[in-house]
C-alpha cells in the first residue's frame, strides 16, 4: 500500500493511505538515507510503502521512502554533526514571524529563507499579532515587508485576535501542501485553529519573564484543511543551523547576490573583502540591504547566531 507521513513521535509514524484512512505504523530495520547523516530518517509529508500487520493490532510496517520533491532541513539539536528533516514534498512555506512578544530576528529569518532556498521551497513571510502594533511599528513593519518583496518574498500581515488577513492567509493555503514554521510563541497553533476550528490544538501563553514561546507542539503533524489542502504543524525552532551550504555557494541563496554572482571579479568570490566585488559594491550603494547583507556575513563566518 501507498500513504503518506502525516505525523512523526520519533518511532512510531501515522500514515494516512489514497482512501483517508489512518494506520500508526513504523519503520522495517534501520533505513540510511544516502549521503545524509539524520537524526530522522522519515519526516511529515513523506511518500512511503507500507503492508498493515496481521497481528490484529492495526499497525503497518514502512518498508519503502519514495524519493523526496524537496525538504526543509535544519542541524539537529540532539545529535552533533546530524542534521533534522523537518518536513517534505512541500509545495511552500509560510514563516510566521513576530515583531513583538517575542520579537523574530532577521537572522532567524534569513537563514529559513536561505534553507529555503537551497531545497526549492517558496516561502511567504507571515507578520503575525498586527493587533499589538502601534502606528511606529505598523510602518516599521511596513520597511520590513518592503526590503522583502523587493527581492522577491511576498509577505502578509494578520492577526489571530483581529481577523486580520485571515482571509488572503487562506486563499494562500488553497490546494497546497504548506508548512506553518516560526518561533515558539509567534501564534502558530492559535492561527491553525482558527484555520481548522475542529482541531482545537493547545496554545500557550508567552512568558512574561522571557518574553519567549513555549512549545506547545510537541511533534510535526499534517492537517487536512479540505480536498488537496494541507498544512504541516511543527514545534516552534528556537535555534536554525544551516545544513551542507558550501561558503563559497551561499551567496547563490540570497536572491539578491545571486543575480550579481557574474558581475564579481573572481568566480570564488565570497563576498566578503575580495576586489572588484560586486556584492559589497550594491551594499554600500544601498542597493543590497545592509541587514540581509549582515545575516550572510554571520552565515559565512559561522557565527552561533541562529536564533
Amino acid at each position: 500500500m501507498k500513504g503518506v507521513v502525516v505525523k512523526s513521535t520519533g518511532s512510531w509514524y501515522l500514515v494516512r493511505d489514497a482512501e483517508g484512512k489512518l494506520h500508526r505504523a513504523r519503520l522495517r530495520g534501520k533505513f540510511k538515507l544516502k549521503g545524509m547523516k539524520v537524526s530522522n530518517p522519515l519526516a511529515v509529508g513523506d511518500r512511503v510503502e507500507f503492508d498493515v500487520e496481521t497481528t490484529g493490532e492495526d499497525t503497518a510496517v514502512i518498508h519503502k521512502i519514495e524519493d523526496r520533491e524537496n525538504y526543509i532541513i535544519r542541524q539537529s539539536t540532539h545529535k552533533t554533526a546530524f542534521s533534522h528533516i523537518i518536513a517534505a514534498n512541500l509545495d511552500q512555506a509560510l514563516l510566521i514571524v513576530t515583531l513583538v512578544s517575542p520579537r523574530t530576528s532577521f537572522g532567524f529569518i534569513d537563514r529559513f529563507l536561505v534553507t529555503a532556498e537551497a531545497y526549492d521551497i517558496p516561502t511567504i513571510l507571515v507578520f503575525n499579532k498586527t493587533d499589538l502594533y502601534d502606528e511606529e511599528m505598523r510602518d516599521y513593519q511596513r520597511q520590513i515587508s518592503h526590503m522583502y518583496q523587493q527581492i522577491g518574498y511576498k509577505s502578509i500581515t494578520v492577526s489571530a485576535k483581529s481577523n486580520e488577513g485571515l482571509d488572503e492567509m487562506n486563499e494562500l493555503l488553497h490546494d497546497k501542501t504548506t508548512l506553518l514554521s516560526g518561533h515558539s510563541g509567534v501564534g502558530k497553533s492559535t492561527l491553525i485553529n482558527i484555520i481548522v476550528p475542529d482541531l482545537e490544538l493547545k496554545t500557550s501563553e508567552i512568558s512574561d519573564f522571557s518574553d519567549k514561546g513555549v512549545h506547545t507542539t510537541t511533534f510535526a503533524e499534517m492537517f487536512e484543511v479540505d480536498d488537496n489542502t494541507y498544512i504541516i504543524d511543527t514545534p516552534g525552532i528556537k535555534e536554525l543551523g544551516i545544513v551542507d551550504i558550501p561558503k563559497n555557494q551561499l551567496g547563490h541563496f540570497f536572491p539578491e547576490m545571486r543575480e550579481r554572482l557574474n558581475q564579481c571579479r573572481f568566480n570564488n568570490c565570497t563576498h566578503f573583502n575580495e576586489p572588484g566585488c560586486a556584492v559589497v559594491e550594491a551594499v554600500r550603494h544601498n542597493e543590497i540591504s545592509l541587514t540581509r547583507y549582515e545575516s550572510y556575513l554571520s552565515m559565512l563566518m559561522g557565527d552561533d547566531n541562529r536564533k
